[in-house]
């Protein structure tokens, strides 16, 4: 549980320090990700290397998008693609 609750953290850090938009449960009332809908979707899992955070949170700059939280998993909602980091 501690490694899942380092995970998140590191994860709202370093979105904080790329500036990238971080919504998460607290915040909306209610966010429906369509996992099946995109014709893509790429799913990074995180090992304990920073890299795949910020490699995650850059695409999220990349594509000017936010980031959102729901349970323990970010997603980054782009057309026809769904990009989803994990723990």
């Amino acid at each position: 549980m501690a490694n899942r609750e380092l995970f998140i953290k590191m994860v709202f850090d370093i979105a904080s320090e790329l500036k990238v938009p971080l919504i998460d449960e607290h915040v909306y009332a209610r966010a429906t990700i369509n996992e099946s809908r995109p014709t893509t979707s790429i799913v990074f899992v995180f090992d304990g290397d920073e890299s795949v955070i910020r490699g995650f949170l850059g695409l999220a700059q990349y594509y000017r998008s936010i980031v959102l939280k729901k349970a323990e998993r970010f997603f980054i909602p782009v057309p026809d693609l769904l990009l989803q980091l994990e723990c």
